[in-house]
């Protein structure tokens, strides 16, 4: 596999090589080290696919349903998509300018406020998120690559009749086909995750306007912009704040680690542009999208639908129904891909980087992912709940923590060097490669994000515990942090040494 991680030690990209003294073979290998501004590649389109392919995932069109099935309409639902977006406009560029500048990943980028080997507990948390989700996600692709086989081939439902291990053989074959489709992708390393979201975006962005125009014109070109039960005064006013919040809340996974990708990225320009396209005024489009697709279904047969999936399987014509599954395949594999595929990658990497390089770690990952068997997860609500929610609350805190370290404590002014090295005296060395001040800030914000997304007693701010626990870590950290250390002055380009390429 042909890495882009090239720059501190170039010679490390060989699984034979050695680092240079300076470096910990411990700390790094050729997939952590910092990128060079000439060799990336990821401009403005690729940061806008990135958001056209998972701002439209089936998820996102659940959770956006949803809210017009708690009685927001139309014009609500498009203000709190029309917020949220501006949050996380404003988050993604603050997380995504760390990567453009360091060039490393989140994990490495963690070392700078949770220490060498502190980095572990907030990596490890994200990857552990992603990979849960990594698994659920390939089986409700799963399910819609079942409706495409029967629609093809109507005798396969004989091979749905039985079960094993919570699947039937065409279940199982389902999400064993599309594990494997996932795992070549992702072999080929971030170039090829770069040219597969730049191909999926076009074709998620046509297939569903195309879906809701079909809507429309069987809702004789009108929708119901609301339903009886609908909101109204300071009620509905609080559930759209809520509903930009929990959409916020969403992406609290992505704000965190958004420089896995941006350390790639050709400058802050092609950055925020990307950001632009891809969130404020792909949300509105988004948007636009699901209160056609809702209202128009609730007009005809006043059914409120719970995804996009409901609509395709309906589809009289064969062929368009098979375009339309293979439409939100190529969608679930591009959202699986950046969203829960890279990170647990990064963090395996940076748990063991003297065995694992990008190829090994996204196949330990893609491992772990089916052996949890993540069908049951997903349909244990307990679990989805209390352990992947609980752990999705953990989010915001470090996030605010990482903030609150790189752009206030420090000022942007990082030692790029320093974070591959465990030196003692190391810049990020801390007490024996962890800063508990992090940690202590992390635990205490972690038991207030776990109290308000958790305890009744908070359930009128529930909505809003991602951006409660972000401010929280991040006030809480700046109270305990040690702003005494001096900061080296340093621009964020990776300092080449001696190559023997």
């Amino acid at each position: 596999m042909s890495t882009e991680s090239t720059g501190l030690v170039d010679e490390a990209n060989r699984d034979d090589a050695t680092p240079s003294q300076d470096v910990s073979p411990s700390l790094y290998n050729g997939d952590l080290a910092p990128t060079k501004h000439k060799g990336r590649r990821w401009g403005t389109y690729n940061i806008f696919t990135l958001w056209a392919n998972d701002v439209h995932s089936l998820g996102n069109y659940s959770f956006a349903i949803g809210l017009f099935a708690l009685g927001l309409g139309g014009w609500q639902i498009l203000l709190a998509l029309g917020l949220g977006g501006v949050f996380l406009f404003l988050l993604l560029n603050l997380s995504g300018f760390m990567g453009e500048k360091t060039g490393v990943p989140f994990p490495v980028m963690s070392r700078i406020s949770f220490g060498v080997r502190g980095a572990q507990v907030p990596a490890l948390i994200r990857g552990a998120v992603a990979i849960a989700w990594f698994g659920i996600q390939t089986y409700l692709a799963s399910v819609v690559l079942r409706i495409m086989i029967v629609a093809l081939i109507p005798s396969a439902t004989t091979l749905d009749a039985n079960e094993f291990l919570g699947l039937s053989t065409l279940g199982w074959i389902s999400f064993v086909a599309l594990w494997i489709v996932q795992v070549i992708i992702v072999s080929y390393g971030m170039e090829m995750i770069r040219k597969y979201e730049a191909f999926a975006g076009p074709v998620i962005l046509v297939t569903m306007i195309a879906l809701a125009v079909w809507m429309l014109s069987n809702g004789d070109w009108a929708i119901a912009w609301s339903t009886p039960d609908s909101l109204t005064g300071g009620d509905m006013w609080l559930k759209i704040v809520g509903g930009a919040s929990l959409w916020v809340a969403i992406y609290g996974t992505f704000v965190l680690n958004f420089c896995d990708f941006t350390r790639n990225a050709t400058s802050k320009r092609s950055i925020v542009r990307g950001n632009f396209w891809g969130i404020p005024l792909n949300m509105l489009v988004f948007g636009g999208i699901v209160v056609t697709l809702a209202g128009a279904q609730f007009r005809i047969d006043g059914r409120i639908i719970e995804s996009p999936a409901d609509i395709v399987q309906e589809v009289p014509n064969t062929l368009l129904l098979v375009l339309a599954c293979l439409a939100l395949l190529i969608l679930t594999v591009a959202v699986n891909m950046m969203a829960n595929f890279v990170a647990p990658i990064y963090a395996l990497n940076n748990l063991f980087p003297r065995h694992l390089n990008f190829r090994r770690a996204a196949f330990v990952s893609a491992v772990i992912g089916l052996v949890i068997l993540p069908w049951n997860l997903y349909n244990s609500p307990a679990v989805i709940e209390y352990f992947l929610g609980g752990l999705g609350a953990v989010l915001g805190p470090l996030f605010g923590i990482v903030m609150a370290d790189y752009w206030l404590v420090r000022r942007a002014k990082i030692n790029v060097p320093a974070l591959f090295t465990s030196h003692p005296d190391g810049e990020y060395a801390y007490v024996k490669g962890v800063n508990p001040r992090a940690i202590v800030a992390l635990v205490i914000t972690a038991v207030i994000a776990l109290l308000v997304a958790f305890v009744p007693a908070f359930e009128s701010v529930a909505d809003f515990s991602w951006f409660i626990g972000a401010g929280v870590g991040a006030i809480v950290y700046l109270a305990v942090a040690d702003r005494r250390g001096p900061f080296a002055d340093v621009s964020g380009e990776p300092i080449a040494v001696a190559s023997t390429h």
